[in-house]
C-alpha cells in the first residue's frame, strides 16, 4: 500500500482525498516508477478541485509530472535503477498520474532525468518544459536576442516563470506582464527588463495596436492573447500555451494579414520525442539553477489539495513541487 491522492465522482459530488491504494488501481503500463516528487500545474488544479473537465474516468490519480527511479520494466529502453521524468500524455487525465508514490506508465512516454536533482526537475515540470517549447518556437521562427523586445504573459506564474529567466539568460530584452504588482521584484529578479501591468491587455481592444514587441509567450488566451497579436512587430511571433483568461479568440486576422505575425500553438502533451528529449537538454543548459530556487515552494501530498485551489486562484507564484514521500 503507498499514498495517493484519489479523485472520486460520486453522487455527494466531487471528492479529492488522500488515501493509500495499492498497485491494482493503478493504470496498465509496461514500466513500474517509485515517484520522488510531482508538482501542480493549472491542469491539476482543475483535476483537483473539479473546476474544469480535465478528469474523465474515475477514480483518477491527478499529476500530469512526475520524477523517480524504475522499479520494474517490461520496456526495452528502461531498466531498474533508472531515473526518469514524464510530463503529458494524458497522465493524471485518463491514466493515473504523479501524485502518488508510485506510478504505472508507458516505457515510451519517459525522459532520462537529465543533468538536474529530482527536486529541480520537478521545478521545472510540464510548466518549465512548455515554457522552453515556447523558446525553441521562437528560435525556429527566427527570432533572434536584438531584435526587440519579447513579452510574456502571466509571468509570475509557473510557465511565465521559467519563460522570463530562460529568455533573459538566452540574451532577450523581456517585457514582464502581471496582474500582481507586487511580485515586480521577483519578475526583476529574474530578468524582467520591463513590467506591464495585465489590465493594459486583458479587456477588449483595437484590431491593429501600436507595434511594440518582436515575440510574445502568451499563457493567458482569450483577450489577453488578441491584444498581444495586435500589438506584435511586422513578422514578429507569439507563442500561445495557456487558457488562463479564456479559450476565446476574440481576434483580428489584422495582424496577420497586414503585418505578417505568426501564431505558434504549443502543445506539451502529445510533444514528440526528439523535441521532448531537446527541450529538457536545453533547460539543462540554459536555465538558471539560482532562479529555480527563487520560484520555487514545496509541499507536502498532504497540502496538495488545498494549494490546488490557490493556483487556480492566482495566488501562487512560480512552481510547487510536491514531495510524495512528505
Amino acid at each position: 500500500m503507498f499514498n495517493a491522492i484519489v479523485i472520486n465522482k460520486e453522487e455527494a459530488g466531487y471528492r479529492s482525498a488522500v488515501q493509500q491504494i495499492d498497485e491494482s488501481m493503478l493504470s496498465p503500463g509496461d514500466v513500474l516508477v517509485q515517484v520522488d516528487f510531482s508538482t501542480l500545474n493549472y491542469k491539476d488544479g482543475l483535476a483537483i478541485t473539479g473546476k474544469g473537465s480535465v478528469v474523465r474516468q474515475f477514480p483518477m490519480v491527478p499529476g500530469i509530472d512526475l520524477v523517480g527511479t524504475v522499479v520494474s520494466s517490461e520496456h526495452a529502453g528502461s531498466k531498474p535503477g533508472d531515473k526518469v521524468i514524464l510530463n503529458g500524455f494524458g497522465v493524471g487525465e485518463n491514466h493515473t498520474g504523479g501524485l502518488a508514490q508510485r506510478a504505472r506508465v508507458k516505457g515510451e512516454w519517459l525522459v532520462p532525468l537529465p543533468d538536474f536533482t529530482p527536486a529541480q526537475a520537478m521545478a521545472i515540470g510540464t510548466a518549465g518544459f512548455t515554457a522552453m517549447l515556447c523558446v525553441m518556437a521562437l528560435e525556429r521562427q527566427g527570432i533572434k536576442p536584438g531584435m526587440g523586445d519579447i513579452l510574456v504573459t502571466g509571468a509570475a506564474g509557473g510557465v511565465g516563470s521559467v519563460a522570463v529567466s530562460l529568455l533573459a539568460e538566452l540574451g532577450y530584452r523581456v517585457l514582464a506582464s502581471t496582474g500582481r504588482v507586487q511580485e515586480a521584484d521577483y519578475l526583476t529578479s529574474l530578468g524582467a527588463a520591463e513590467i506591464i501591468s495585465r489590465n493594459s491587455l486583458n479587456a477588449s481592444g483595437k484590431p491593429l495596436a501600436k507595434e511594440r514587441w518582436v515575440g510574445a509567450v502568451d499563457t493567458v488566451g482569450s483577450h489577453t492573447l488578441a491584444n498581444v497579436c495586435a500589438a506584435t512587430r511586422y513578422r514578429g511571433v507569439v507563442t500561445a500555451c495557456g487558457l488562463a483568461q479564456g479559450m476565446d479568440l476574440p481576434a483580428s486576422v489584422a495582424p496577420f494579414i497586414l503585418r505578417g505575425i505568426t501564431l505558434v500553438g504549443i502543445d506539451s502533451v502529445q510533444c514528440p520525442m526528439a523535441d521532448r528529449r531537446e527541450a529538457w537538454q536545453r533547460l539543462a543548459r540554459d536555465l538558471n539553477p539560482v532562479h529555480i530556487e527563487q520560484f520555487t515552494t514545496t509541499i507536502g501530498l498532504n497540502e496538495a489539495i488545498n494549494k490546488a485551489a490557490e493556483l487556480l486562484a492566482g495566488t501562487v507564484r512560480g512552481r510547487v513541487v510536491v514531495d510524495v514521500n512528505l
